[in-house]
């Protein structure tokens, strides 16, 4: 999994997405590296556990091409039909990446039941086992990479992309032991270990989308960032209180927005400055935030403040107007 937000080392918007792009660049560069060695090893192999980790090779390949393009479009400024930015671009590459591998993980099961009714013999054991040792090392480099990216940036194409690398060290590791178990005769644990594969894809590629969701619908950031939120907040010495905290994610950008609470007689001007004060001492917690803070006086604050998580079930009125729209 990544790494909480809250402990990540946030860069600027221009920083961030000179690393992104670099991380793009280097995912698909060991794709097709690691797409030449396997396809040489499978084409003299001929193991269906070497095919499975070539397919899911391609697909790293053409789901890191797709990060590539959604970040370059995820990175591009703001523009008139698109105030907020552009970073939920970043959303829709995973749920493109999940479709992706949801269909190869069907034509390697496909595969693999073929190869259960019609055993064929494996040759080149120590080829295999060779591009599978190459294949760990790069892909432990470039997880590196991608994990110092993702601590900086929180960048959710990155994210996606280093879980099919992850998942390509188990991969590689139960290759070697299906290559190694058919040359001691047991050659059934090849197409074996391939659909046991293909099951691990389809659950990255149900992950994938689950963040993608997220993404998309505006989740709030998680408890213990909004908690620093509220303590940076809390920390000024003219601060009441505050309430209705809302935030989002949108790419590499947070949105912010909450109710300050101030003493009544502050002058406007002060209660200005109070609310620069806090926007700056957020802003240094979270450089690619959009803060939007809004001032009330700490009188007209109700005792019982609108709940920051409202109720998930649908109230009686809306329950009520769709069962009318509804047949």
């Amino acid at each position: 999994m990544t790494e909480p937000a809250a402990s990540a080392v946030r860069l600027n918007s221009e920083d961030a997405g000179r690393l992104m792009r670099r991380a793009t660049y280097a995912s698909v560069t060991v794709a097709l590296v690691l797409i030449v060695a396997k396809l040489f090893a499978w084409g003299v192999s001929d193991s269906v556990s070497l095919l499975a980790t070539l397919i899911d090779s391609v697909l790293d390949a053409l789901a890191s091409l797709i990060n590539l393009l959604a970040v370059r479009h995820a990175l591009s400024p703001a523009d008139r039909e698109h105030r907020f930015g552009h970073g939920k671009a970043e959303a829709l590459a995973g749920l493109g990446q999940a479709a992706f591998i949801a269909g190869s993980a069907g034509f390697l099961l496909l595969e693999s039941a073929r190869r259960f009714a019609n055993p064929v013999p494996l040759d080149a054991y120590g080829l295999g086992v060779a591009v599978m040792v190459f294949s760990m090392a790069a892909t432990l480099g470039l997880l590196w990479f991608q994990r110092r990216v993702i601590r900086q940036t929180g960048s959710t194409a990155i994210s996606a992309d280093a879980l099919h690398y992850r998942t390509d060290l188990l991969v590689n590791g139960s290759v070697i032991l299906a290559l190694w178990l058919s040359v001691k005769g047991w050659s059934g644990f090849d197409p074996l270990f391939a659909i046991a594969i293909a099951l691990y894809i389809l659950y990255s590629a149900w992950e994938i989308v689950r963040r993608a969701f997220d993404h998309l619908m505006d989740r709030e950031l998680p408890d213990e960032e909004r908690e620093q939120i509220k303590a940076i907040v809390g920390a000024h010495p003219q601060v009441r209180g505050m309430h209705d905290l809302r935030s989002r994610r949108s790419g590499i950008d947070t949105f912010i927005q909450l109710h300050l609470e101030l003493d009544d007689e502050l002058r406007l001007l002060r209660a200005h400055a109070i609310s620069d004060e806090v926007e700056q001492r957020l802003q240094q917690a979270y450089p690619t935030a959009e803060i939007i803070i809004h001032i009330d006086p700490v009188s007209v604050v109700p005792d019982e403040p609108t709940p920051e998580y409202p109720p998930a079930e649908a109230s009686e009125e809306s329950t009520g107007l769709l069962n009318k729209l509804l047949p």
